[in-house]
């Protein structure tokens, strides 16, 4: 299960949507958000901030890893926050929870009348989607490299 949370950037013009991976970290470990607008000549730092196509999520490193060692998950670095899941994205990006829903809507309607045509439309939108985003530069969208072993 995991929480959800909404913050405003730090100009309040967009929202981003999180969700927190097993419930170990809450939104006390959100410093700060940044849209793409108000990001613009922000001094990154890398030991605390994640950039995601233009949006800056800035962490508070002690509350993190407090929170982390609770559990006994060792949080080291704002990529491991993010990328494990900890706290990131509810979604693929800022508000996609929302964008995601609305296209699936359009795609269900087909589910009764024809469902495998709604499975085919289905796939095919999903895999469509991920491209779209990796183009986009989504982080989340990135490929993972196969498993090796």
């Amino acid at each position: 299960m995991c929480m959800a949370y909404e913050a405003r950037c730090s100009c309040g013009a967009q929202r981003a949507s999180f969700q927190f991976k097993d419930n170990i970290m809450s939104q006390d470990v959100i410093r700060a958000l940044y849209c793409p607008a108000c990001s613009s000549g922000l001094a990154v730092n890398a030991d605390t901030m994640v950039i995601d196509n233009g949006w800056v999520i800035e962490y508070d490193m002690e509350v993190a890893q407090f929170k982390g060692l609770q559990c006994g998950h060792i949080v080291t670095t704002a990529d491991d926050i993010f990328d494990e899941g900890y706290c990131t994205w509810n979604g693929m990006y800022p508000g996609d929870h929302i964008d995601s829903m609305k296209e699936r809507e359009q795609i269900a309607a087909l589910a009764k009348a024809d469902p495998s045509f709604y499975l085919k439309e289905m796939k095919s939108w999903m895999m469509e989607r991920m491209k779209r985003l990796q183009e986009a530069g989504w982080r989340k969208a990135r490929e993972k490299a196969p498993a090796q072993g």
